[in-house]
């Protein structure tokens, strides 16, 4: 029996995105929670943790951001943190961008804006398979769905953070949400060569004011990771 490879309709495959994405965002929704009680902790208001969910949308950049507001860090500092951090996302771009050529400005704008690591994992596998013509609504389905437990979760963990007793440090879940977030990411020779040579240098330089170990680490890991990977 062959395979029926007429395109879907916008609204199914929007559909099968939000379906698709909805396992991962079992492992998100904590992450939001984490997110927004260890904002209030950190000094944010209740408006301004909301706030960095809404315009950043980016669970590790919103996570380094804390620590930099912490120590009271320069926004220069923050800004450039942040776009170290997400360069991963330059690559998710030019992995999609064959297949989004030919929409809108409009839809092109949208779709960078919703897309994170959760998303891209979904909607690179659609583009994989036939019937492409409607697959940018996929894509906007497995985005959507990712916004919006990301709002709501960091919502929650506002609410509920702003009732969590002092005596209740929860510094010790930063580290823990980022080696959570790391670990599966690590299956080759490059990402362990990358994890190891950053880790290992912000480190050393963890003195340094502002983070900057963080981000020397992380500019230094991605380039042991692109060495190591052009030797492979």
């Amino acid at each position: 029996m062959e395979e029926n490879t007429s395109p879907l309709s916008p609204r199914r495959e929007f559909l099968d995105g939000v379906r698709d994405e909805l396992p991962l965002l079992l492992g998100v929704i904590p992450f939001g929670l984490i997110f927004g009680a260890l904002a209030l902790e950190a000094g944010v208001s209740p408006m301004g943790a909301q706030g960095l969910s809404l315009f950043v949308f980016a669970g590790s950049a919103q996570f380094v951001s804390l620590n930099l507001i912490s120590t009271n860090a320069p926004a220069a500092v923050m800004v450039f943190t942040i776009f170290i951090v997400n360069l991963r996302h330059a690559l998710y771009s030019a992995s999609l961008s064959p297949h989004v050529q030919h929409l809108p400005t409009r839809w092109k704008m949208l779709l960078a804006y919703l897309l994170t690591d959760e998303a891209f994992a979904i909607a690179q596998r659609r583009y994989l398979r036939s019937g492409l013509e409607q697959a940018h609504w996929y894509t906007l389905g497995t985005g959507v769905a990712l916004w919006t437990s990301w709002q709501a979760s960091t919502l929650v963990g506002v609410l509920f953070g702003a009732r969590i007793p002092e005596s209740w440090s929860l510094e010790f879940a930063l580290p823990l949400t980022f080696m959570a977030m790391l670990l599966p990411s690590l299956v080759d020779r490059p990402s362990w060569a990358a994890a190891i040579s950053g880790g290992a240098l912000a480190l050393a330089l963890r003195s340094l004011p502002y983070n900057l170990g963080l981000v020397l680490g992380a500019m230094i890991g991605v380039a042991v990771a692109v060495l190591a990977e052009k030797d492979r």
